[in-house]
């Protein structure tokens, strides 16, 4: 059931997203015109302490207008390994530096039109280092209970995709 790419060619893009055309063939063998997104990969850490707290962002979301709690996280930039994008977005966000990163898990929120993968690291220590330095991101930063996040994933207060899968996967691995 394998759908095969004759040609792909870009519609429009900038350095972080592709809009894509595909002529496409169907394992049936009806060749279909496509369209798809090419997003550059997300990386997200779960930053979590002695406490068993996690490391979460109050963010507004213009696109959406919405208000939720989420990871920090950010593009991989060209060159960089998603590790050290984790690592990177961790301290610029947050002003915490993470202890050593390990991989939680890996997603792609949308295979069927868009590629984008999203990578989780985990860290279980940070470091204060100071102020965030990319003060757009968020209003707020806490250390949540991780015992909380079930009821704020209930509630609506985590609604990210990457956070969601990130979140979840840590409180299964407790």
């Amino acid at each position: 059931m394998r759908w095969r790419i004759h040609e792909e060619q870009e519609v429009w893009g900038n350095p972080w997203l592709s809009v894509r055309r595909l002529d496409v063939e169907q394992p049936d063998g009806h060749r279909v015109d496509y369209h798809a997104v090419r997003l550059a990969d997300v990386a997200a850490t779960v930053v979590t302490d002695a406490e068993s707290r996690v490391l979460l962002m109050w963010r507004h979301r213009f696109l959406t207008d919405t208000w939720a709690w989420e990871l920090p996280m950010g593009i991989v930039e060209a060159g960089e390994a998603p590790i050290d994008a984790a690592a990177r977005e961790v301290e610029e966000e947050t002003g915490w530096r993470p202890g050593p990163l390990t991989d939680l898990i890996q997603s792609q929120p949308g295979a069927g039109i868009m590629d984008a993968v999203h990578h989780v690291f985990r860290a279980s220590s940070a470091t204060r280092i100071g102020e965030p330095t990319e003060r757009n991101e968020s209003d707020r930063i806490e250390w949540i209970p991780l015992t909380d996040v079930p009821a704020m994933i209930a509630n609506g207060e985590i609604v990210s995709g990457i956070t969601l899968v990130g979140l979840q996967q840590a409180l299964l691995l407790r």
